[in-house]
């Protein structure tokens, strides 16, 4: 027992939320409008040498409707080894040109401010979606490097695991950083071979993130660049969070630019505070306001959100309550 440990730990996250764009109104509770709710359990054992096991396992949950579809580990599913060397991990999980993303947006991935752009080819404009970069992979084994003075880094590669191409649908990405001293800067890459929805085209992805902690500030920089099939969406957002009372002010603004097609750029606005009733609760509030050029139909990262008809304008608010336990 002493050498062995397993935690149970989860997220629960709800909130009112109203969304509107023309012609459409959505009133409801929406899941996860600050953090996504889930559920896991970890553990990690003791092997001696400095060598130790650990698995991760842990899957998204709807607070709204208890996930009437049926739960399943589909968040994070992973055994690893952990040593000196950094760890190895197989299973389930993140993509590194995903983790950038969240970690150096304001309202990470989720929400009515969420960041919504892991997939930015296929959320473009007005079309049928692609299958491009991934939020997460399976049939992955990670490599991460073990503490060097604030460097950080992670490569990842997840086998496709078709009958006829190995190679088909597979993932391969990698992320480098550095953070000491209040500042956090890092990048990342990703390749998907064949795609998911067409095959024999590559669809390719960059990020670069930096944020700076400064007293109670912290502004944040993000430029990433999704690329395929004669397409390419570029995203822009500067951001900043600040501490405020018992609470976070959270604001950011984001840009979309359709560099193969014209008319179908956005851009979107959001403003938040989260108040900490205690260590593991806040209540939050958040408004956003997206507009759409002419072609272009993105929605807000609320599961929640409708998908607008290309051209038109969002508007949103919420107000929830998160518990970490």
């Amino acid at each position: 027992m002493a050498q062995s440990s397993v935690t149970l730990f989860g997220v629960a996250d709800v909130s009112v939320a109203h969304i509107s764009t023309s012609g459409k109104s959505v009133t409801g509770l929406a899941n996860g409008g600050n953090s996504s709710s889930r559920l896991g359990f970890r553990g990690v054992e003791d092997l001696g040498g400095g060598l130790k096991a650990g698995f991760w396992l842990e899957g998204g949950l709807s607070v709204d409707d208890g996930t009437a579809s049926g739960f399943k580990f589909d968040r994070r599913s992973t055994l690893s080894l952990n040593g000196n060397f950094g760890e190895l991990r197989l299973g389930r999980d993140k993509t590194p040109a995903y983790q950038n993303l969240e970690s150096f947006h304001a309202f990470a991935d989720t929400g009515m401010g969420g960041i919504n752009g892991h997939n930015l080819i296929s959320s473009s404009s007005a079309g049928t979606p692609e299958g491009s970069n991934p939020k997460r992979v399976s049939n992955s084994v990670s490599y991460l490097l073990p503490a060097m003075g604030g460097v950080y880094g992670q490569v990842t590669h997840s086998f496709g695991e078709q009958n006829d191409d190995n190679s088909l649908s597979s993932n391969t990405g990698g992320r480098v950083g550095y953070s000491a001293n209040g500042l956090n800067v890092a990048a990342a890459f990703g390749i998907v071979r064949g795609g998911t929805a067409t095959a024999g085209v590559d669809y390719k992805t960059y990020n670069l993130g930096a944020s700076y902690k400064f007293g109670a500030f912290t502004p944040m920089l993000l430029v990433a660049s999704d690329r395929g099939n004669d397409r390419r969406v570029d995203l822009y957002s500067f951001g900043v969070k600040m501490a405020l009372g018992k609470g976070e002010l959270r604001a950011a603004y984001s840009m979309y630019e359709n560099k193969k097609q014209d008319d179908a750029d956005s851009q979107r606005l959001a403003l938040g505070y989260g108040y900490q009733l205690s260590k593991r609760t806040e209540v939050y509030a958040a408004v956003a306001h997206m507009r759409n050029d002419r072609l272009a139909t993105r929605k807000f990262a609320s599961a929640l959100s409708p998908t607008p008809n290309a051209g038109n304008k969002l508007t949103g608010y919420e107000i929830g309550l998160r518990h970490n336990f």
